[in-house]
């Protein structure tokens, strides 16, 4: 897995760095499985171009799953969504309006054609995990690393 230790395998795609701090979990599980990854700041609406650059592309790089945060209108794992092949994880945050549910409902009432698969409210570590298990499916290495984590939570 050496060669793999240099390219990120999930990309982690988020609005504003204030939504930094709630992505805390999930680079804490990536590590915690050796799952190298990157993280980029760009928003879907004052940044689409940036969105669209990165989302193309990011196949092209290496990586295996996308997980985006976002809040209130939650726009982010939609648009990036549209813009690439890969797997999208969204991770709905928690918003000061209404807790995080706008968020929700955003991101799950995807339109046919453009899935995004979304986790629990502030549900981060869940995004790695879930990531995680999909580059599994064709990472022996990683079956390894989930396997044993499983194992853990039965103890």
């Amino acid at each position: 897995m050496e060669d793999m230790a240099q390219t990120p395998l999930v990309g982690i795609i988020l609005g504003s760095e204030h939504d930094l701090p709630m992505m805390e979990s999930c680079e804490d599980q990536l590590n915690a499985f050796g799952v190298p990854f990157e993280i980029v700041i760009a928003s879907a609406h004052r940044s689409p171009a940036k969105v669209c650059e990165w989302s193309s592309t990011a196949a092209d790089r290496g990586m295996k799953v996308i997980i985006a945060g976002a809040g209130k209108a939650a726009a982010l794992p939609g648009v990036v969504a549209s813009y690439t092949t890969l797997p999208v994880i969204g991770v709905p945050m928690r918003t000061s309006d209404l807790g995080g549910m706008d968020s929700l409902l955003s991101i799950v009432q995807m339109p046919t054609g453009v899935p995004v698969a979304t986790v629990a409210i502030g549900g981060a570590k869940n995004a790695a995990i879930l990531a995680t298990q999909i580059i599994a499916t064709s990472v022996p290495a990683f079956q390894d690393v989930m396997a044993g984590y499983k194992k853990s939570l039965a103890n």
